[in-house]
């Protein structure tokens, strides 16, 4: 019997590949967690950038909290099954009035997880109304093979190469995902979603939050393993090595373990 989800939502993802809106915390906590963002951004004086925005949750225990939140991992293991990974956690933020955007893409065609057993939660950590720029989708596409793409590298892209797919969006009918603060979009590893410019005079904030088996390997390491936190159940396969929880307060063993992390995974992606 599911924990969170209803038969009717899971029919609903199996078939479509994702699902949304799902509510997970209430906005005061969800304000929370913004203050203690744009507090650090503070104290460095600049926005979020570089690696902090990724396997953000080695770095800030209050992302770790998100990873760890009981409604979010009940609609994981809804879908996954009880044993379950993050895999990696990343800002996708938006400053109010810039035309950064996020290109249609797959992200299965990069990421070198197989199989394909995972689901990403986006969690709005801001509005996400449709004049942000929300996630759009192209509903079963989870069930394409993965396509062809080419690499832009366009610095107002939010993907790391700028990938684009390479097909005739327009022959496809797409739905989009807007969110309230607190509310979560799943989405298939396979689903191509893009998102549009923020046209607000407010940040859009979220968080992608990665999620998989411990069954799914890494095809893309070498000699060295990629890493993953063991967020519910247990890992009796060990194709990741675990990671390890930040503490409250940001130490330098934190930043070290972050950047040396963050590090090694990004060079697995860009092989």
């Amino acid at each position: 019997m599911p924990k969170s989800l209803t038969n009717k939502q899971l029919n609903f993802f199996k078939k479509n590949g994702y699902l949304f809106p799902i509510k997970v915390m209430e906005e005061k906590e969800v304000l929370l967690y913004r203050t203690a963002l744009e507090d650090y951004e503070k104290s460095q004086g600049s926005n979020l950038s570089g690696i902090d925005k990724h396997k953000s949750h080695l770095l800030f225990s209050w992302v770790s909290e998100i990873v760890h939140n009981k409604n979010i991992l009940d609609s994981i293991e809804d879908i996954l099954g009880p044993n379950i990974l993050c895999w990696s956690s990343s800002f996708f933020i938006k400053e109010a009035n810039e035309n950064s955007f996020v290109s249609w893409h797959q992200d299965a065609q990069y990421w070198g997880l197989e199989p394909d057993d995972v689901v990403t939660a986006w969690v709005a950590i801001s509005d996400a109304s449709l004049e942000t720029g929300p996630m759009e989708v192209i509903p079963k596409s989870h069930k394409w093979d993965n396509l062809e793409h080419k690499e832009t590298f366009n610095e107002k892209n939010l993907l790391t190469r700028g990938q684009e797919l390479n097909i005739k969006i327009s022959e496809h009918n797409t739905t989009l995902m807007p969110l309230k603060p607190g509310e979560i979009s799943l989405h298939h590893v396979k689903l191509a979603h893009s998102s549009k410019v923020n046209e607000t005079n407010d940040r859009r904030i979220g968080i992608a939050i990665r999620y998989t088996t411990p069954q799914v390997k890494q095809t893309k390491a070498d000699k060295e393993k990629d890493t993953a936190l063991l967020v519910r159940g247990a890992d009796r396969f060990m194709n990741f090595n675990h990671e390890v929880l930040p503490e409250f307060k940001i130490k330098k063993e934190t930043i070290l373990n972050h950047k040396i992390t963050s590090a090694n995974h990004h060079k697995i992606l860009m092989k």
